[in-house]
């Protein structure tokens, strides 16, 4: 796991603060596409646990797997004390157990490719559904866009993560779909988007931002700057596009 992996733990709660949930819906695809009770799931890179809050809201027995101490003391405050919670990697989770569900939300692009598949598929149950799920936050207005482009332009070039495969962003199947399509431990391989949008201050988005993990890993000084400058160019408030794609599989049976 990379060092900008665990850049997060500096900002747990502002990240608590300003990240938004999951919806409902989420839940609800990934349990109709398992056709069955989902009674196990074990979550990679939980984070502050706001996909965590979800599934166990829902009666899934999670195992929420976090190698950052600080964002999983974060994740403790918030949620059900049913949930078991262990400081891991997901290169370092023991191959011990199987569950119904293995998922992440905004997290799996951390683990490394080497074995990525091959490790997931060990932690499922014959049948069992492996589900990732995330997007980036996108600014509504296109002036909006490009005036925080523009501010941000002298310390960053841009704050989102490419796709760790080299998918270009107009090919219909994304990753990580386009992986577990190559791979034979996985079939049935689908790729949900659900819509999201919303309205939220400009302070907001910049609490937003403090929680991206390309600001925080500029110099502190110049973090403060990108702030003050993306701030500057925002209006009072700023509409969100945030849709949420899913990708789902399920292991093949041995």
């Amino acid at each position: 796991m990379s060092v900008r992996a665990l850049s997060f733990g500096a900002v747990a709660e502002a990240y608590e603060r300003f990240r938004p949930g999951y919806p409902e819906e989420i839940f609800d695809l990934v349990a109709a596409y398992a056709g069955r009770p989902i009674r196990t799931a074990l979550e990679i890179g939980a984070g502050t646990g706001k996909a965590t809050r979800l599934f166990s809201g829902r009666g899934v027995e999670v195992t929420a797997t976090e190698p950052d101490e600080a964002m999983l003391a974060e994740l403790r405050k918030h949620v059900p004390a049913g949930v078991r919670t262990l400081r891991a990697t997901f290169e370092d989770l023991p191959l011990t157990e199987r569950y119904g569900l293995v998922y992440a939300a905004a997290a799996l692009h951390w683990t490394r490719p080497e074995g990525r598949w091959t490790r997931m598929a060990a932690l499922l149950e014959p049948g069992g559904v492996v589900a990732s799920f995330g997007g980036p936050i996108r600014l509504a207005d296109p002036a909006v866009e490009r005036a925080v482009q523009a501010a941000r332009a002298p310390y960053l070039d841009t704050d989102e993560i490419p796709s760790p495969d080299g998918t270009p962003p107009e090919q219909e199947m994304q990753w990580p779909g386009t992986e577990l399509e190559r791979s034979e431990l996985f079939t049935d391989v689908r790729q949900v988007v659900a819509g999201r949008r919303w309205t939220m201050s400009a302070a907001g988005y910049v609490g937003m931002l403090s929680t991206v993990s390309a600001y925080l890993e500029l110099a502190p000084a110049d973090r403060e700057q990108v702030y003050t400058q993306i701030l500057r160019a925002l209006p009072a408030t700023v509409e969100i596009f945030a849709d949420i794609t899913a990708h789902l599989a399920r292991r093949t049976r041995p």
